[in-house]
């Protein structure tokens, strides 16, 4: 066992985990945030997405252990004194979803591309939420809702 201090969603949790143990599988079993969705085993959905210290990552991708010292955002951590995030507001007005599944990873992973290019093109968005997929809808209402998002910041 290794112990773990990773901050999530802004607080600290410190606990003892498996060295072998994912960070996706730490966030959904043992601290019960099961936003973070585990979409395929082998880190090309992106349904697993989070920000580690800013940035989106496949939580798939790393072990817990890998994380530790860092700043974990899931999709629960998102909202603030009860409102949602631009992203999640223009999903819910642009009709970004459709099962759901994919939501969270798209979410987070647009959280970094709109840090980075805070006005994205149509082809900018669909080149940054390339590594996370989507397989219900056609992509142009989760584009709408990246857009959307833009507009509001």
């Amino acid at each position: 066992m290794a112990q773990v201090s990773i901050a999530v969603n802004g607080k600290v949790r410190r606990a003892d985990v498996e060295p072998r143990l994912l960070l996706v599988h730490f966030l959904r079993e043992q601290l019960r945030l099961t936003g973070t969705h585990v979409g395929c085993d082998t880190s090309q959905c992106g349904a697993c997405t989070v920000l580690i210290d800013g940035r989106s990552a496949k939580s798939c991708t790393l072990f817990a252990v890998q994380a530790d010292g860092s700043e974990i955002t899931t999709i629960e951590g998102l909202a603030r004194d009860g409102e949602l995030h631009p992203l999640q507001q223009g999903f819910w007005e642009e009709h970004g979803l459709q099962c759901g599944y994919c939501t969270p990873g798209m979410i987070m992973a647009a959280v970094t591309l709109l840090n980075d290019t805070p006005k994205p093109t149509e082809q900018q968005i669909r080149e940054g939420i390339a590594g996370n997929f989507c397989r219900c809808t056609g992509y142009q209402h989760i584009v709408n809702a990246i857009q959307h998002a833009a507009g509001k910041r």
